[in-house]
């Protein structure tokens, strides 16, 4: 089993119990960090996100089925009030908690299901080359997503587009997308961005990224850019797992060489995941 294979069996025969992102990783056997990246990229959800979602729709068939005390529905769904679970449940569903008990049905909720792991995501990888980074900086658009809401990077591609070869102290050739500030319920900030001199003169909506020396993996993706979860998927629950390199809480990024067609997405491009020396 894989991390994020581990993780959901872990999170459905744990979801009565108060459960930690730290209880998840080590049942896991890795990293908060890793297992949150390595969760996200093969569900496309947060961990604990799912496990919030997961208590929520088994409250929502118990209140469906006619349970008298919501109150016991929360705590065993893991709020300590009635206040708490409610407002959680409107978020989830867009209605109360006792609708659903007066309607005795979820046939108009959006429940969330156990997730079955699709196999297919993984591909077989070229194994990797290692290198040690120089330190450069990096300047482009930023945005923060979460695991959910991921599906809008191509869009902020676009939105870079005019900016480039038009950026004070560009360093021309080479685009980067980099990942970095990612938190426990998996949002990260993704950086469209080129290589820079200096940060001076920059366009104030910039965001500016030091990445700084370390050792990495570097992974080829040869495919079509629409291909790149699964590359991302089987580093993350495949082969960082089996290889025995911890990795590190640091940037890390795509790199898009002369060789990448942006107007068809061919060509190729390289992840560079960071890693403990």
């Amino acid at each position: 089993m894989n991390p994020t294979e581990k993780a959901l069996w872990f999170v459905e025969s744990h979801l009565p119990e108060a459960v930690t992102l730290d209880d998840v990783a080590q049942s896991s056997g890795v990293s908060r960090f890793h297992v949150t990246r390595a969760f996200g990229a093969a569900t496309g959800r947060s961990v604990m996100g799912y496990m919030r979602s997961r208590r929520l729709t088994e409250a929502a068939r118990r209140l469906a089925g006619g349970a008298p005390d919501i109150l016991c529905v929360a705590l065993d769904a893991g709020y300590n009030s009635h206040e708490a679970f409610t407002r959680a449940f409107r978020d989830q569903f867009g209605t109360t908690p006792e609708l659903v008990r007066a309607q005795g049905s979820t046939e108009t909720l959006d429940l969330v299901e156990p997730i079955l792991m699709d196999n297919s995501l993984l591909t077989t990888l070229e194994p990797p080359r290692f290198e040690t980074s120089r330190p450069f900086l990096i300047a482009g658009l930023g945005e923060r997503y979460s695991c959910e809401s991921s599906a809008g990077i191509p869009m902020q591609w676009q939105r870079f587009a005019p900016y480039i070869g038009h950026i004070p102290g560009q360093v021309a050739g080479v685009f980067y997308g980099v990942c970095l500030n990612g938190d426990d319920a998996g949002n990260f900030d993704y950086v469209v961005g080129v290589e820079v001199r200096d940060f001076a003169d920059l366009p104030k909506e910039f965001q500016r990224v030091r990445v700084p020396a370390r050792k990495y993996a570097v992974f080829t993706h040869r495919e079509h850019i629409s291909t790149i979860r699964r590359t991302i998927n089987t580093i993350w629950n495949s082969w960082l797992p089996a290889s025995g390199h911890e990795v590190a809480d640091a940037p890390e990024f795509e790199r898009y060489g002369p060789e990448f067609d942006a107007r068809t997405s061919n060509g190729g491009l390289e992840i560079w995941v960071p890693v403990k020396a």
